[in-house]
């Protein structure tokens, strides 16, 4: 049986950068759902994976955007990432978050029209998982090439996973990186 056991909601406010003021602040945020699956066997069923990963998605969007106190209008980049117990497929995060997820997240974001960057991976309770940041409506945007990085001290067990889905409100501070 699949439940979400807890919700975690982690921002970062970068406010200055090397020494340089960043104004307004540099936001990220992180909502992420710890979700027990009891041992989820390699050859399940996914679907009922399908429908949690909509459900997260809308869950998991408004928190952020709750979080950050912006309207759904102003996110400017986003991605989502599956951190995996060890005793939990690998296809099972990449049911939770490919199918639904991307598309629930975007309906709550009237800009969002690009695919959302992924990672999956398995590790131990604590496990760092890098979610990969690109811009909602231009994922070739390189101000928006960013990162934030996700720790749950006691997750994922090992019949759990972390589910995230990380939002920003602009792309990196001091961004001057252009296409070559």
């Amino acid at each position: 049986m699949m439940q979400i056991s807890r919700v975690v909601i982690y921002m970062v406010e970068r406010c200055a950068e090397f020494g340089v003021t960043v104004t307004p602040p540099h936001r990220q945020v992180v909502a992420a759902a710890v979700v027990s699956v009891g041992g989820v066997q390699a050859e399940a069923v996914l679907e009922p994976l399908y429908e949690l990963g909509a459900e997260l998605g809308s869950l998991l969007t408004r928190r952020a955007i709750a979080a950050l106190g912006t309207a759904p209008a102003d996110i400017q980049s986003y991605g989502k990432a599956a951190l995996l117990g060890t005793n939990v497929a690998l296809e099972c995060g990449a049911a939770l978050l490919h199918p639904r997820l991307g598309k629930a997240v975007r309906a709550c974001l009237p800009a969002a029209n690009t695919i959302m960057p992924s990672v999956t991976k398995r590790g131990a309770p604590g496990a760092c998982v890098d979610i990969p940041l690109h811009g909602v409506a231009d994922m070739w945007s390189f101000d928006h090439f960013d990162t934030v990085s996700l720790s749950v001290a006691d997750a994922p067990a090992p019949d759990e996973i972390v589910i995230a889905v990380a939002l920003a409100d602009r792309g990196r501070p001091m961004a001057r990186v252009r296409p070559g």
